[in-house]
């Protein structure tokens, strides 16, 4: 009893400093969360407020007369709706053909083999060093001479497959174990059953990282909409956002207005799947 009543003292420090860690560890990252936090407070603040008090010192956090009509006024300025309509068509389509296409080919490199497969998969994800510059111009002159500038289709077609999203569908697919597949194919299953029916139900982090990452991607995408959409009734949010400051550059509650209305959508896809997310993050690099 006083051997096992010293063990217990003895470990009674070591969970104190334990507890002590984690409670730093948590105030250190809720600092850091509200640091990361106060720009878009400021944004939202001003949002609602008059032009002058924008800039006042100082700052007002809370408006004494919230202007809640700069969120009405953004859509009458500039054809707003029509920008925020194409982005979520282009950003779901192209996320879509994004999970089609990176699940796919990510399965071929995990589960099936052929000659070269290493290889070509070293190739293609190499491909991620390569900076857009050095091949946006080549680019625009193919879709030019198939005649789809000023098209969503070009936009669409150039972006429909993702080498990122290859390598973190694959490294997924990889630690998924190989029992399943082969119990499947006993049972009769061939290999688009067994990755529709098998993988890709287990597979629900790793689409939710990518989904993510493709949104955002294409949400926040300014340069491709800019070098091949010219008609104001294809551009996109970003491109407006561009043209409402351009217009209003000194009206800056209406600016911030404008902003913060561009970022919901990836909020809430972020916040939707937020929790598979970090899972898909944590395991999509198990086995390599």
């Amino acid at each position: 009893m006083g051997e096992l009543s010293m063990k217990a003292a003895g470990n009674r420090p070591k969970r104190r400093r334990t507890s002590a860690g984690t409670v730093l560890a948590y105030i250190v990252l809720i600092l850091l969360a509200a640091t990361m936090l106060i720009p878009f407070a400021w944004m939202f603040s001003a949002s609602l407020q008059m032009d002058k008090d924008v800039f006042r010192f100082p700052f007002r956090w809370i408006p004494k007369n919230p202007q809640w009509n700069n969120y009405a006024l953004i859509w009458k300025r500039v054809p707003f709706l029509t920008f925020f309509l194409n982005t979520v068509k282009l950003s779901v389509i192209i996320t879509a053909l994004q999970l089609l296409t990176s699940s796919l080919a990510a399965y071929a490199f995990a589960r099936l083999e052929f000659k070269g497969r290493n290889v070509l998969f070293i190739c293609y994800v190499a491909t991620i060093a390569i900076p857009w510059q050095v091949y946006m111009v080549p680019q625009f002159i193919m879709m030019r001479k198939l005649g789809l500038n000023d098209t969503h289709l070009s936009l669409i077609l150039l972006q429909a497959c993702s080498a990122f999203g290859v390598f973190l569908m694959r490294q997924f697919f990889i630690s998924i174990p190989r029992e399943l597949s082969d119990a499947a194919r006993i049972d009769g299953l061939g290999e688009y059953g067994i990755f529709a029916r098998i993988i890709i139900p287990l597979a629900k982090p790793a689409i939710a990282t990518l989904t993510i990452f493709s949104f955002v991607t294409v949400w926040n995408d300014f340069m491709g909409p800019l070098i091949y959409l010219s008609s104001e009734n294809k551009k996109t949010i970003q491109l407006g956002l561009r043209m409402f400051i351009s217009q209003y550059s000194a009206e800056y509650s209406l600016i911030m207005a404008a902003s913060l209305v561009s970022l919901v959508p990836v909020i809430i896809i972020f916040l939707f799947l937020q929790r598979f997310y970090i899972e898909g993050v944590a395991t999509s690099g198990i086995k390599g």
